[in-house]
């Protein structure tokens, strides 16, 4: 994936005087602030340095107004590799720990340890955003869009949660990731068209929800298979940038919908390869 070039757009702003009365230069400065935590943002995406880019686009989801789309597409992009690389790392350590069981309690405890660690970091982390969502982005949603794609982002972390979470705590984080999708699904609905991406979106995260925390494969086929149709049904009214950026996602749903139907049906395996 190509890196985006940097755009520093830095207002220009008149120093604030001693009243502070929240004047023209006051909010000037505001946008500058904005603008160059954007702008470093983007910098630390290019140089992969996600924990500089987590930092820099949680103030920025902090100041006032809402997020245009860029900044919210940077948001999720910084906490989306933040909080991946570490589910990817308690992956990691907890096939080793199942692998090397047998070696004795010493060796447990030290790899039990570390996933322990490893889970501080992504709570840590995933609770974070979750809060930012909660308190700082949904109440000031402008738009449909704008709630779904909040909305879809807190039933993601959820889901993260859940995924390492056991016992009562994983059937909680499971319920609110639930909860949270499924408002998100009925808002995109009725609000946004089949082939918003957004929606698409959502709805991918959704059936890979049912397929690997709720483990309702039936369940996932149907709302993946849902969404994939209502899309497919009105493709050809899309020019041809909205065509590339739905048709990416609705790509994702298909490859799903055939690894699934063909863990559900062994048998029809063949018949989905050749098709």
């Amino acid at each position: 994936q190509g890196c985006t070039a940097l755009r520093p757009v830095f207002r220009s702003a008149r120093v604030a005087d001693a009243r502070g009365d929240g004047g023209p230069a006051q909010r000037g400065a505001s946008a500058m602030a904005r603008d160059e935590n954007v702008f470093m943002a983007r910098m630390a995406e290019q140089a992969e340095r996600y924990e500089d880019m987590v930092e820099y686009m949680k103030r920025v989801a902090k100041m006032a107004g809402d997020l245009v789309p860029d900044e919210r597409n940077l948001l999720s992009v910084s906490y989306k590799n933040a909080v991946g690389a570490r589910r990817q790392a308690w992956r990691a350590v907890n096939t080793l720990e199942q692998r090397e069981a047998a070696k004795g309690p010493a060796i447990l405890e030290l790899i039990r340890g570390y996933k322990s660690k490893v889970e501080l970091e992504l709570n840590s982390r995933c609770t974070e955003i979750l809060q930012i969502l909660q308190v700082d982005l949904i109440p000031k949603a402008p738009n449909a869009e704008s709630k779904v794609f909040y909305l879809k982002m807190k039933g993601d972390y959820h889901r993260y949660l859940a995924e390492f979470a056991s016992a009562e705590t994983h059937s909680k984080c499971s319920s609110e990731a639930h909860d949270c999708y499924k408002q998100a699904s009925e808002l995109a609905i009725s609000k946004l068209e089949p082939t918003h991406p957004t929606r698409l979106g959502l709805a991918l995260n959704f059936s890979v929800f049912y397929y690997e925390v709720f483990s309702s494969p039936e369940k996932a086929c149907l709302l993946a298979k849902a969404a994939f149709d209502d899309a497919m049904n009105v493709m050809d009214a899309l020019d041809e940038d909205q065509y590339k950026d739905s048709a990416q996602i609705m790509q994702l749903l298909r490859d799903n919908l055939t690894l699934w139907t063909a863990d559900m049906h062994p048998e029809a395996l063949n018949f989905v390869r050749s098709a």
